[in-house]
């Protein structure tokens, strides 16, 4: 079984919650694909690492992440899969406000300022999250190459229409609901 095959069938076994539930999107849902129960498992956190890096394999960047906290784990477990294939990739953590105190930063780790960067997500309904850390982003400075993320439940027309290269893992098709 491939990673990717492997991946998909932890997010089966493990994040797909049935029942209804509201939406960060505030959109009504019959299932939740809840991939903090992937991106924070130590058997299935090591994939999503693998998986993201081999689907963006043909882009150039240079660090990687999002808004907190969808995209933490997810930044994490890119940079150790990436320092596993001998390559250096750095991340960082988008606030959804700057800090009030110490250096008032938005954006925390190394600085993005001139560099080429993915923007990541573990699932995106309307983009909204994504989109708020792409703009702070390049309000920083940063040349926002792309954005990916483990499953999509609907924002790639949004994030197309943003002009974004869009790169998700999976859709919804894919999953077991």
């Amino acid at each position: 079984m491939s990673e990717r095959d492997e991946l998909l069938r932890q997010i089966n076994d493990k994040a797909v919650v049935r029942g209804k539930v509201t939406l960060s999107s505030g959109k009504e849902a019959d299932y939740y694909v809840d991939l903090r129960r992937i991106t924070l498992d130590g058997e299935a956190a090591p994939l999503v690492g693998s998986v993201l890096l081999d689907t963006v394999q043909d882009l150039e960047f240079d660090a990687v992440g999002g808004l907190t906290l969808g995209a933490d784990p997810v930044a994490a477990a890119m940079l150790h899969a990436a320092h596993a294939r001998g390559r250096k990739l750095d991340a960082f953590v988008v606030r959804k406000a700057g800090k009030a105190h110490g250096l008032q930063r938005r954006i925390e780790g190394p600085d993005v300022k001139g560099r080429r960067v993915l923007a990541l997500e573990d699932t995106s309904t309307t983009g909204g999250s994504v989109l708020t850390a792409v703009e702070a982003l390049r309000e920083a400075g940063a040349e926002v190459v792309a954005v990916a993320l483990i499953v999509d439940r609907g924002a790639r027309g949004k994030l197309e229409e943003e002009g974004l290269e869009y790169r998700p893992v999976f859709d919804v098709s894919d999953l077991d609901v």
